[in-house]
């Protein structure tokens, strides 16, 4: 955090002459297009498996779409993927996912696929069986290993395996999928994978079975500064990950707090006010944004659900409940003036994360319940 406040405030320090000349509006708009660069932080996802492991399921799941919305990657019972593709996040644009044309053909070679896939973009891959993984998957595997890449196995369709697994009368959940993980990894083994991790996910039920410990396992062997930009991107999907984005808005507190100090030093009437108003709205629709509770995001939860924006928008106690607006804003920090934007911002922060949280769980519950739509 103080990294990114010193270089922030450098850029500011070597501008602050130029800023103090400006009008109001204009200085406004430049140090606002300097905090927007400190959220420019790419990240690449790269998507792979044999033809039919549900690639394409997996990308439009992450990016939190369905298989036909607008924006989401073709699916189909054969491979649609010929070239590697990048799918934006529909919120985060510099997190792109993208989805890899199919593995496993008679004259496979991982080094070539690497290669024809440019694999030096990708952050981190993850690789889908949706059944058994095969010697294509560890070719695959120790190659970007060798490449110093990280990968992660991820076994998809488990609601079909679990569906069928149902009809037995001994059927036991948690046991069946200890089976299929066991299977899984014992498999990787027997095909030269030393110590095996398989997450069992399924893209029509994304917040059941390993997603948090996927997201868990990612987000530690990431770099730092690209920690913050996958939590922001995931799907507010299960409650274990939305308590975790409750805390990314708090870490951000004091770099806030530091830039409004900062900017008062700056000979210009009225700049400080107007910016820390600035800083205040952007955080607080960073924080709708994050928790899905813009208008966009509650449509497209009312679509899943047959319930209507009115009918989410009750559940909530907010005094933006009516929209981000000066006068929504002031009463958030309770005072005529915003002096300092830690108060207002603090207030925000232990407010909103709570709203997001009965999204998270609506989405959930939706999503995971298709019966009660």
């Amino acid at each position: 955090m103080m990294d990114d406040f010193y270089m922030i405030q450098k850029y500011l320090e070597d501008i602050k002459e130029s800023i103090s000349t400006q009008d109001l509006p204009t200085a406004v708009n430049t140090i606002q297009n300097i905090l927007e660069k400190q959220d420019l932080v790419e990240l690449n996802i790269g998507v792979t498996g044999e033809s039919g492991s549900g690639k394409s399921t997996f990308v439009n799941a992450f990016r939190g779409l369905g298989d036909e919305e607008e924006g989401s990657a073709k699916t189909g019972p054969v491979e649609t993927t010929t070239e590697p593709k990048a799918y934006l996040h529909p919120k985060y644009q510099t997190v792109k996912v993208w989805d890899l044309p199919g593995i496993g053909t008679p004259n496979f070679k991982a080094d070539e696929y690497l290669k024809l896939v440019e694999f030096e973009r990708y952050d981190f891959f993850i690789i889908i069986a949706s059944d058994r993984f095969r010697e294509c998957h560890t070719q695959l595997a120790k190659e970007i290993t060798r490449m110093e890449k990280m990968f992660y196995f991820v076994r998809s369709k488990i609601d079909s395996s679990i569906d069928a697994e149902k009809r037995k009368k001994s059927f036991d959940q948690k046991k069946t999928l200890d089976i299929i993980r066991e299977d899984c990894e014992n498999g990787l083994r027997k095909i030269g994978i030393e110590d095996p991790v398989v997450f069992l996910i399924s893209s029509f039920e994304l917040g059941k079975y390993d997603l948090n410990l996927l997201q868990e396992r990612i987000e530690k062997e990431l770099p730092q500064h690209k920690r913050h930009v996958l939590m922001l991107a995931l799907p507010n999907i299960t409650l274990e990950i939305n308590e975790k984005k409750k805390k990314a808005p708090e870490k951000n507190i004091g770099k806030v707090a530091l830039l409004s100090a900062f900017v008062a030093t700056i000979p210009l009437p009225g700049l400080s006010v107007a910016v820390d108003f600035a800083i205040v709205k952007r955080e607080i629709e960073t924080y709708y944004s994050t928790f899905g509770l813009d208008d966009p995001s509650l449509q497209k939860l009312c679509e899943r659900s047959g319930k209507t924006i009115d009918e989410f928008k009750s559940l909530l106690k907010s005094p933006l409940i009516g929209g981000i607006n000066p006068a929504s804003i002031l009463s958030l920090a309770g005072a005529a003036s915003l002096v300092v934007a830690e108060n207002a911002v603090e207030y925000a922060v232990s407010l909103v994360p709570l709203l997001g949280t009965v999204v998270a769980w609506l989405n959930y519950y939706t999503c995971s319940f298709p019966s009660s739509r």
